[in-house]
């Protein structure tokens, strides 16, 4: 019996996890001009997801909504969270503690406005989210304090 050598089985295992699926959902990225998103998007989506603008506290559809679903990207329609890590933050923006999945969104350092923040992405469009923080609950400790303009929900079908 013939063996690899350790480089040969680096790379065997380096082209499994490029190629490995990721869940049946699509992770290329999407890229569109500023007139085609501006096409999709309202205004105020625009702002949001484009321009990283934030809405105002306690005016978003999605801060007191309590229906059974997953929330998804207002961009492309990317999964982000499920309505069961969904909680009420008191802080006026919709706030999940865990994403549908770790890869479906990025995060990027936000010095922005004299402090230090982390930045939520959509992972496919770039689109921002908004921020996470480390006051969450159990049990990630995380808050994911996300722009309702940012997302869209498909309701979980009754069966």
């Amino acid at each position: 019996m013939r063996t690899c050598s350790k480089t040969t089985r680096l790379l065997l295992i380096l082209a499994l996890i490029i190629v490995w699926p990721t869940g049946g959902y699509s992770m290329d990225k999407i890229i569109k001009t500023d007139a085609e998103w501006r096409e999709i998007l309202s205004q105020e989506q625009y702002h949001v997801l484009r321009e990283k603008g934030t809405e105002p506290a306690f005016s978003g559809e999605f801060n007191d909504h309590h229906q059974t679903g997953t929330y998804v990207c207002a961009g492309c329609q990317t999964p982000l969270f499920h309505s069961s890590a969904k909680f009420d933050s008191g802080t006026g923006w919709p706030s999940f503690f865990k994403p549908v999945d770790k890869t479906h969104i990025a995060k990027h350092e936000d010095k922005s406005w004299f402090m230090v923040r982390t930045e939520v992405l959509c992972a496919v469009c770039d689109g921002h989210l908004g921020h996470v923080f480390p006051d969450g609950p159990a049990p990630t400790g995380l808050r994911y304090c996300i722009n309702s303009l940012a997302l869209r929900f498909e309701p979980q079908d009754a069966e």
